[in-house]
Parts: structure tokens; C-alpha cells; sequence
């Protein structure tokens, strides 16, 4: 019978969006046993409401519990590598909010670590999961899309300054960055997840929404390693909310629906270049099963790893390729230059991608 993991969740923001969406739909695979919260109330809310039995304040004394195999890491930026190295050394599995850390030396040092650790971290991309971004990735990962030409990746969202009236939120030390770190982080992680791996980038950063240190609006021209050309924008100033990517192949044009929060669900537009190749994709997509949305669809994955002893479904080599992007992007605005990926030791910004 499959094992029934006792997870613990740190932070109850976020967290509770993993609660309901991630580990209820699986009772019997997931238990939700602890919470922890500097904000006693915001604990004791959530605990109340989905009867979590332990309600806990420090994350030494979650994470040292021997009972938990999992912990859930949902607080802000600024403190996931120091909780994702201490619950990897006490042998938990990890599930970690993006960014995973600060810098790519810190991402590095957390691969050293998981390299050594009995459990294994999995990074949240959530929007990884849904019909619409399965169906696209088996139709490019069997070759019928064939050359890739350009594609446009939109992140259009609405932020203001009540949402900044908060002790972390818009500040480089606490949140890391601004609407490149915190809201387009997951389409730009679909762009690799669908398209493999960027080759040179070249962006323009600027604060012009509100009155914060970060940046909130983002335009980036990418070249990927196989040729095809992309196209990035994110803002924080857009009275429509949604997400978009659009995507232009050989063979066919994908199109992902434009909600805001769930770019992955289905159905996506699927255009193909003839009728022999629709009737090609038809056939294709004939036999795929249906794909659990957002967290959901993660954890199952999630579970199914655990279960299997494999390669978690996000791994810890993901969040570095989605920072190496966050990265290039930080050192081309500050610098004016077009950049060459991958980034290693040595590069100005490895160390810190802050201005």
C-alpha cells in the first residue's frame, strides 16, 4: 500500500493555498499534522479550520519532529536556503516556495547538500501542471512541432500599494526581487519546462508602478539554445490580469489559455500548420490522461517519486535554470549588455543578482 506522508508546513500564507489545493484533493497521501507561524492568529485560523493538530511558532522545533517526513517551506524569500539546508541535514524530503534562494551560490550549495541528504527537495512550479501544458509538451517532445520560431511570454498583473503594505513585500533583502522574482517566475520557468534552455539574454528592468526598491515591469528578448527566439513582459501595472504564452513551431502554434494564476489548464489553442498534421496531433493526444491542475497536480507527482525512489517531478536543477534566467536578466538591465548563459562562479552576479 502507498505510504501516507506526514507533512509540515512552515508559513500559512502561501501555505494554505498548498493545504487546499496541494494535499487535501490526496488524503491518502498526504497528512497535514503541523503548522507553524510567527502570527499566532493567522496559526491558529488555519489550524482551527482544517483541525491540524499541532500548532508550532519555531521551525527548529518543527522541523527536529521525528514523525515528519516532509516539510513544506512557504515563508518568505529571504530565509528558504537556510530552512532547506536545516531540514535536508535532520533527513526530511523538502517542498520549497520559489525562489528556492537568494543567489546561484546558494542554489549551488543547496544541490551540494540534497547530493548528500537522505530526502530529496522539490521546487513549486505549479503552473508546470493542467491539460493545456501537458498536451503542448507531448506534441514538442515527440518532434511533430518541429523548428521552433519565436514565442511571446506575457505576465500582466495587478499589484498596488496596499498589497506593498507589508513588512517584506517590495524590499530586495526580504522578497529578492520584484515581479521577475515573485509573479513571472513561473511563465518564464514554462518557457524552459517547454523549450529547453536559454542561450543569451538581453532586458530592460524599471520601477514604474509603485513606490517600492524592486522592479515591477520587465521586458527581455532571449535566444534559445536551439535558435528560436522569445520574447518576455511582466508588469505590475496591468488593469486586465492575465498570463500568456503563445508559442510559434514549424508545424504548429500553441496558444495557453489567459488565466492569471493558471496558464496550464486546458484547453489550450492548438494550430496546426495542414490537416495532416492536426489529424498527427489528434492521434497524439488521443491516449493522454487527464493532468491534476496547479499544486494538485505537482504533489501527486510529487508522491509518485517519493513512492518510486526517483527524480522528484521539479527538481533542485530546475529552480537554478529558472534563477540563472532571473540572473542574466538582473546583470543585462544593470549593465546594458547582451549575456551568455549558463552562469557560474566567478560571473559579477553569482554571489547576488541585487543591485
Amino acid at each position: 500500500m502507498p505510504k501516507r506522508y506526514k507533512i509540515g508546513i512552515i508559513g500559512c500564507g502561501i501555505g494554505r493555498l498548498h493545504m487546499v489545493e496541494g494535499y487535501l484533493p490526496h488524503p491518502d497521501k498526504f497528512e497535514v499534522v503541523a503548522l507553524c507561524d510567527l502570527d499566532e492568529t493567522r496559526l491558529n485560523v488555519m489550524a482551527d479550520e482544517f483541525s491540524v493538530p499541532r500548532r508550532i511558532r519555531s521551525s527548529d522545533e518543527l522541523i527536529a519532529m521525528p514523525d515528519i517526513d516532509i516539510i513544506d517551506i512557504c515563508t518568505p524569500p529571504a530565509i528558504h536556503t537556510a530552512l532547506i539546508l536545516q531540514a535536508l541535514a535532520a533527513g526530511k524530503h523538502v517542498v520549497c516556495e520559489k525562489p528556492l534562494t537568494g543567489s546561484l551560490a546558494e542554489v549551488d550549495e543547496v544541490i551540494r547538500a540534497e547530493e548528500k541528504a537522505a530526502g530529496i527537495l522539490m521546487p513549486i512550479f505549479q503552473y508546470r501542471y493542467g491539460d493545456g501544458v501537458a498536451q503542448a509538451r507531448r506534441v514538442i517532445e515527440s518532434g511533430l512541432a518541429g523548428k521552433l520560431y519565436v514565442a511571446t511570454a506575457e505576465t500582466l498583473w495587478k499589484r498596488d500599494a496596499v498589497y506593498y503594505d507589508n513588512p517584506w513585500r517590495g524590499r530586495w533583502a526580504t522578497e529578492l526581487g520584484g515581479v521577475l522574482m515573485t509573479h513571472a517566475i513561473h511563465l518564464h520557468d514554462m518557457i524552459t519546462y517547454l523549450l529547453g534552455p536559454v542561450q543569451r539574454v538581453f532586458a530592460r528592468t524599471a520601477t514604474r508602478v509603485n513606490a517600492i526598491e524592486v522592479e515591477d515591469c520587465v521586458s527581455a528578448s532571449l535566444l534559445m539554445q536551439d535558435g528560436g527566439l522569445v520574447s518576455v513582459t511582466a508588469t505590475l501595472g496591468s488593469q486586465e490580469e492575465i498570463s500568456r504564452l503563445r508559442v510559434a513551431f514549424e508545424n504548429v502554434t500553441f496558444e495557453s489559455t489567459h488565466g492569471a494564476y493558471s496558464p496550464g489548464d486546458g484547453p489550450w489553442r492548438i494550430i496546426p500548420a495542414n490537416a495532416e498534421i492536426g489529424g498527427k496531433i489528434d492521434k497524439l493526444l488521443s491516449g493522454l490522461p487527464p493532468v491534476s491542475r496547479r499544486f494538485s497536480g505537482q504533489m501527486e507527482a510529487f508522491h509518485h517519486a517519493l513512492e518510486a525512489g526517483a527524480r522528484p517531478p521539479v527538481t533542485s536543477i530546475d529552480a537554478r535554470r529558472s534563477l540563472e534566467l532571473v540572473t542574466a536578466i538582473y546583470h543585462s538591465s544593470d549593465t546594458g549588455a547582451d549575456v551568455a548563459l549558463p552562469i557560474a562562479a566567478g560571473h559579477p552576479k553569482y554571489t547576488s543578482w541585487r543591485p
